[in-house]
């Protein structure tokens, strides 16, 4: 983490596209301990860089990643603390300051500041890696494959948490380096406009669109926004075009929300909509391609508000805990373009990620660990 903060103190301000001065850059990362930290936030509410809202999320964070660190028994957990909130909460203030803009097509800023490693080192100490599991490994191997032929691949997946891509990185790192760093994640405008997730994000590749479930929130900009996901759209077609492209979307449109009656956590319905435009995306790139059902359980570790909300700013709750990712298969796409054959398609893709997120949950939450096994999904801790 020192390497990591030298690189911050050296660099940062290029990766955010504007100056910063030595007083900026030294109110957190030069903090020594818990006191100075949110002093540091109080100094910037006061001296007028600081909007008091975001002061107030940053300090709540700040004290649920404490909370979450110190659960996990680590005895270097006030150090952890410490040394990631001090560069995070220098990267809120920096994007404050100077807001970074993405582009529909964005590439993960690794120089001359890493934020993809900013992120990993950030979220890993949330991770219970003891009961966190991966079924079928063997085909991210299979899809590694695919990748250096110069196919393309896309994983429809559930999704969870604004640390979704961390913990999908994190789970694969050690094994498989190339699909960790280069996936491609079609992310929602949520996390590219929150100052408190946009240091997170800018060390992802993400094709940038907005959700439907958001399109209409304000709707004067509605026209806005479905002309920026054309650009988007575009931009992923371009992409495709020249192979080996692995890319991670949620047909659903957004997180998973528990059920409002019984609390049950399960992955949102697909829209066959989403689904068959990735698919004629993928069939008119001119590169072979495949098509994966993707699940992950990570719920826990940062769990979205229980409804949708149309403001940014969340509250950010966190816990240290067991996190689950497993792949299936590939399932070919019927060459019928009937809006019954779309239905059944999604369906099957959807099928396939509830009966992966099933056995995750039996093997994390119902403390069944690797037997939780079955005939088509094998799980295992490929970082052991």
């Amino acid at each position: 983490m020192a390497e990591l903060v030298k690189d911050k103190e050296s660099g940062v301000a290029a990766a955010g596209g504007g100056e910063m001065d030595i007083e900026h850059s030294r109110t957190f990362l030069e903090a020594r301990s818990e006191e100075e930290l949110l002093s540091g936030i109080k100094k910037e509410v006061e001296a007028g860089r600081l909007p008091p809202n975001v002061a107030a999320g940053m300090e709540e964070f700040y004290r649920n990643y404490k909370n979450a660190i110190f659960q996990s028994g680590d005895p270097a957990a006030a150090e952890t603390v410490l040394s990631n909130m001090a560069v995070a909460l220098d990267l809120m203030l920096l994007d404050v300051k100077d807001p970074f803009v993405f582009q529909p097509y964005h590439k993960a800023l690794r120089e001359p500041f890493d934020y993809y490693m900013f992120g990993q080192n950030y979220i890993r100490p949330l991770i219970d890696f003891r009961n966190s599991y991966v079924g079928n490994h063997s085909l991210f191997y299979e899809i590694e494959e695919k990748l250096k032929q110069g196919h393309n691949a896309v994983l429809f997946s559930n999704h969870q948490t604004e640390a979704d891509p961390a913990v999908i990185a994190l789970l694969l790192e050690k094994t498989n380096p190339h699909i960790a760093e280069n996936l491609i994640y079609v992310a929602g405008d949520r996390v590219i406009t929150d100052p408190l997730c946009k240091p997170f994000s800018m060390g992802r590749n993400l094709i940038c669109v907005y959700s439907k479930k958001h399109m209409f929130d304000v709707p004067e900009l509605a026209d806005m926004k479905r002309k920026a996901n054309i650009r988007s759209l575009k931009e992923m077609a371009l992409l495709l075009r020249t192979g080996s492209k692995l890319v991670w979307i949620a047909p659903s449109g957004g997180r998973d929300r528990p059920d409002p009656v019984t609390g049950e956590w399960n992955p949102a319905p697909f829209d066959s909509s989403s689904v068959d435009n990735m698919r004629r995306l993928i069939e008119s790139s001119g590169a072979p391609g495949h098509m994966y059902p993707l699940a992950l359980l990570c719920y826990d570790i940062m769990p979205p508000p229980s409804k949708v909300e149309k403001e940014t700013g969340e509250r950010r709750i966190i816990s240290f805990h067991g996190a689950g990712l497993s792949v299936a298969p590939e399932i070919a796409a019927n060459c019928e373009k009937s809006e019954e054959v779309k239905d059944v398609y999604t369906q099957a893709l959807y099928k396939s990620v509830t009966e992966q997120y099933n056995v995750l949950k039996s093997a994390i939450h119902g403390k069944q660990g690797l037997e939780a096994s079955t005939a088509g999904i094998a799980l295992s801790q490929p970082w052991n």
